[in-house]
């Protein structure tokens, strides 16, 4: 049976039994990483094998074939987001304290150019039709448009709030971005760099994860307690399934139509398969661990990724953050079931 078809026998038998639901993944292994410092989002070059991990003041770079560290891209104080610019060769790293933008070299993992941005970029995304980085601006409220090729800003576009994550439909010719504190999803146009929507996303709040199945043109917005499923053509909720606290990050695979997200708070990730256009249904919580709450799918292999690291013993009724154990830092993979 082809992988494909496995999966929406499993998502079948998930549907009429809770019991089968819990087997559509399971934890594979760590990748052990190191160092210290805070760490924000994973990105993926599935053909290339590649794993990029958004890490302190650098980008480590994981070989997911043997699931190990093989580089780093360093000088990226307070790094975000690495976006992934395959046809060029290219990548791109938004540096949130020094409000600027690395232009890196694929291969050699050599700084070719930093771009200046708005305060505090964050979210990145490569918008490949037009070759150009599109990088969100968290503390200037903004996104920030820079051309691929020769590291020029073209565009900043006001976005009157504190933008996350972004998505891009290239044939609809639009980008989309959840506003995390107006708790509305913005449609940006690709041709224009202007706001064309702004669409409610109740009952979710406080969205932070985006993701989107072309196919079916649907928006999953990782929101806190909520995945909500929005139509990306008018800014409809079509349907809302429950996550876990402290959600952060989503995904979706378009070969599965898994939509996932992922809570740290509680240390689960949410998967919710999308029955229709019109229907999404949960089939799994999958228990990772406190504190995993950035996320990367792979489409080709269909394996998730999360960062964490562990933490001290907090005493009781501590309202302090938990200060990480130094070294602890790693990557979980978590694998569908066979």
């Amino acid at each position: 049976m082809c992988k494909v078809m496995a999966v929406l026998a499993l998502v079948g038998l998930a549907a009429a039994s809770p019991a089968r639901a819990q087997e559509l993944y399971k934890f594979s292994k760590e990748i052990q990483v190191g160092g210290g410092g805070g760490w924000d989002f994973l990105s993926i070059d599935a053909p290339a094998h590649r794993l990029y991990v958004a890490h302190a003041t650098k980008v480590v770079v994981i070989d997911t074939q043997v699931g190990k560290v093989v580089g780093e891209i360093p000088d990226t104080p307070a790094v975000h987001g690495f976006a992934i610019a395959a046809d060029l060769g290219r990548g791109f790293s938004s540096n949130g304290r020094e409000n600027k933008v690395s232009i890196v070299d694929l291969k050699t993992l050599k700084l070719i150019q930093k771009v200046d941005t708005g305060e505090n970029p964050d979210a990145i995304l490569y918008e490949p039709s037009k070759k150009e980085v599109w990088v969100f601006n968290g503390h200037g409220k903004s996104a920030s448009v820079i051309d691929a090729q020769t590291g020029k800003v073209v565009a900043t576009i006001p976005l009157e709030g504190k933008p996350e994550t972004g998505q891009a439909d290239s044939k609809a010719g639009k980008v989309y971005v959840n506003m995390e504190d107006l708790n509305v999803v913005k449609e940006l146009d690709i041709a224009t760099h202007k706001v064309t929507g702004t669409w409610p996303i109740a009952p979710g709040e406080g969205a932070t994860g985006l993701a989107f199945d072309a196919a079916t043109h649907r928006l999953f917005v990782a929101c806190d307690k909520y995945m909500v499923m929005m139509d990306s053509t008018n800014g409809k909720v079509v349907d809302t399934v429950p996550a876990g606290e402290g959600v952060d990050a989503a995904a979706f695979d378009p070969g599965t139509k898994l939509a996932f997200a992922s809570a740290g708070e509680t240390g689960i990730v949410t998967i919710a398969h999308e029955d229709s256009p019109a229907l999404l249904k949960v089939v799994q919580t999958l228990k990772t661990r406190q504190g995993a709450r950035t996320m990367t799918l792979d489409p080709l292999t269909h394996a998730i990724y999360l960062a964490t690291t562990d933490y001290e013993p907090r005493p009781a009724g501590s309202k302090e953050r938990p200060k990480a154990v130094a070294g602890s830092f790693r990557v979980l993979v978590y694998t569908m079931t066979k």
